[in-house]
């Protein structure tokens, strides 16, 4: 399972709040959403993600088995 507990952390580090991921990344409400219940999102948003936090996959995204 992939889980984006990281990406909270990262982005409480870092001080983006998922306003500045909705209004300022592209990011919409429904993708954040499914981020915070590690539902599935596309390689796309990881991408933007990454790009908007500055950081790796690493990051933002863990596999746990």
């Amino acid at each position: 399972m992939i889980v984006f507990d990281k990406l909270w952390e990262t982005m409480k580090e870092k001080g983006v709040s998922t306003y500045k991921l909705r209004e300022v990344c592209g990011i919409d409400s429904k993708t954040v959403r499914r981020l915070r219940a590690n539902d599935n999102v596309e390689t796309k948003t990881l991408d933007k993600l990454c790009a908007a936090l500055g950081c790796s996959i690493e990051d933002i995204a863990e596999y746990r088995p």
